[in-house]
Parts: C-alpha cells; structure tokens; sequence
C-alpha cells in the first residue's frame, strides 16, 4: 500500500481545461456553495483506491487546487485489500476511507447491497450513461476496455490475435513457444481479475473456459498485479497477457516500444471504476464534492488527457474516451451493467464452484 497526501497548492491547469473558469459549472443548484463550504469545514477527505497514484496524481492536484482548505489522503492499494480493510475498519468503528474507489466492480456493489455506502444524488447524473451508476450510490467512472497484451518484439503482426478465438488457436497450434509464457489475473487473490472473468463467461459462454484451460495447459503464469504483468511482458518472461486493464496497457504503451495491446474484435468487455461514498464518512462534503468532480466534464477531460483512463462522458473527446472507442469498436464493446447482477458470483456457494472450475481448467 502507498499512501500519497497532496497539501492544496496553486497549480497550472492544461490548456485543454483553461475554458473553466469556475470551481463548479453553471448548471449545480444555487445551494452547492453551502456544499462548497461545508466541505472546507471539514478541510480533509479520505479516498481508498485501487487507481496507481501516478494516474490519479494529475486528479488530486487539480481538485486541491479547486477547493484549497481541503487536504486529499489518497490511499493505493489492490481491489481485495481495499475491501478487506474498509470492512475491518467499519467493524471496529476506526477512522476509515470516506470514498471508496475500485475496478472491483462487484465488490463495490456488495458494499453498497450490504448497507455501507451513502447515497448521493450527483447533479452529474444527467450527464452520464444509464448503465454506469446504481441508486445514487455506485457511480462508474471510467470506460476501461480489457484488452489482450503482447510483446511486439517477440510476437509477429501475423501471430497477434485478434478474437478470444484467435488467442486459443495461436497457444494450441505453437504449444512450445507459448509454454509459461501467458498471463492473466490470479482470480484468488485479485478481485478485478475475478470481476473480469465471471463476465467473461457471461460473454463467451462455453468458449471461454476452452481458453482457460489452452491457457491452462500451456502452464498459465497468474499474477495479482497489472504493473508486474506488464513489467514481465515488457521483457520478454511472457508473451501474452489475458484479460487485462486496457487503460494501463494504453499508458504503458506510449512509452515502452515492447508494449502491444489488442482491443478483441468479437466482443471487448469495459469495466468501470466504480466510485462509492461511505454511509459512516467523517467527511462526508468533501466526499460529495469529489463524486461530482470526478464525473463533471472538466475532471473527466483530466481524467482522460492526463490520466489515460477513458473518460465514459459522450461531451468528451479524444484517443481515450467512449466516443473514440465506440467509433473504433461499435457494437463489440460489451460494457458491465452497474447493478445487482455483479452479485450473483459473490454468493458463496456460487463463488466456491466457480472458483473450482477455475481451478480446474487451468490444473492446479
């Protein structure tokens, strides 16, 4: 876990935002200044999130320097820790997150099914798709495509695959060359990476657990970390990453010339970061204050200029938003419902089997 706390401070904004000129836009009701003011009152705001601090740093900084008075303990951790700990902490009665921001889609229902989350009627609502927010207490963030990764130095144009069907025929038909050299989520110990392959199957049915077990037989490498998948394709230890969060392939790319990545033609599932306000928050202002900040046009712009993680507003434009992926991909794109229906593989007699088919199919 890294814990950044970033102190409010005058900061130059891109000039992709130099429009705004005002800490809210127009259209909040008259009474957000109270909001405003309530929220500097408390002059703090606790945020648990499984977003690297790297990407979110650019989001903090422009926030603080909105709303100087209020100072940001942002907390980075992975999507199972983060549950695990806001759980603990609520239990106890301790000081704990007043937002909860996590790719874990299902886990932040659970909260909200389990009576631990605040309900907010953003004034951003309007604004947004209807299958990313859930009674005004789940609200998606982001439109993060899962992609497959691939080194480009070791993996030629004509082996690249494009479809889940694709990925199968290439691991059977050269079984050597792919022999622990693929990459996925360890659906054990990473909540995304189960959140990801339940919709997997809801998806492609039957034909995803074919890949698994190719992928299985090919002695499949699990991690619970994207950045250690990526650092370990980017060498060459593996050749091939399943299922993996296309925003930080996107940013990783742009840098690291090894880097590949493929959005699948027969259906790229999205996943939102879902974003939660805790029923018992100390600073329960400021956490209303970043729920709208983060899904107003001018945070989702930073969001996706500088934070590379694909803004889900149709007013905004660019490589990294709904707009641009929806002209490239079209009906392919096959985003996760935000509701109840993440909570059927949380039951745990459900999740149980699940997990032994995983097992299972992948021999361990």
């Amino acid at each position: 876990m890294k814990t950044a706390t970033y102190f409010a401070a005058a900061t130059a904004l891109a000039l992709s935002l130099s429009a705004f000129a005002k800490p809210y836009p127009d259209h909040y009701p008259s009474s957000y200044a109270n909001l405003v003011a309530a929220a500097k009152k408390e002059g703090k705001l606790i945020i648990y999130a499984a977003t690297d601090t790297a990407a979110a740093r650019p989001l903090l900084k422009d926030f603080e320097a909105l709303y100087p008075g209020i100072k940001v303990e942002y907390n980075d951790m992975n999507t199972t820790e983060l549950y695990n700990r806001f759980i603990s902490e609520s239990a106890a009665g301790s000081t704990s997150a007043d937002v909860l921001w996590s790719s874990a889609m299902d886990l932040q229902i659970k909260l909200v099914n389990d009576g631990f989350t605040a309900s907010y009627s953003s004034p951003e609502i309007p604004k947004l798709p209807s299958w990313s927010y859930y009674q005004n207490q789940a609200y998606g963030t982001t439109y993060e495509p899962v992609v497959f990764v691939y080194n480009k130095r070791l993996l030629s144009a004509a082996e690249v695959p494009h479809t889940h069907a694709d990925l199968a025929k290439l691991i059977k038909g050269n079984p050597e060359k792919f022999k622990g050299k693929i990459t996925t989520y360890d659906i054990e110990k990473s909540g995304v990476g189960f959140t990801y392959l339940t919709q997997d199957v809801r998806a492609g049915g039957a034909a995803t657990w074919d890949i698994v077990r190719t992928m299985g037989s090919s002695g499949l490498r699990l991690q619970s970390s994207t950045g250690t998948m990526l650092e370990r394709i980017s060498s060459g230890e593996n050749l091939i990453g399943y299922n993996m969060i296309g925003s930080y392939a996107y940013a990783k790319a742009k840098k690291d010339p090894a880097i590949g990545y493929v959005y699948p033609k027969d259906y790229t599932l999205v996943m939102s970061r879902l974003m939660t306000i805790a029923k018992n928050a100390k600073n329960p202002n400021a956490a209303r204050l970043w729920v709208d900040y983060l899904l107003s046009k001018r945070g989702q712009t930073l969001l996706a200029q500088e934070s590379d993680l694909y803004s889900l507003r149709a007013d905004v434009t660019g490589e990294t938003t709904i707009s641009e992926l929806t002209k490239l991909l079209g009906n392919s794109l096959k985003p996760i419902q935000v509701g109840p229906g993440l909570l059927v593989y949380l039951d745990q007699a459900k999740r149980l089997e699940f997990l032994k088919q995983w097992r299972q199919a992948i021999q361990r």
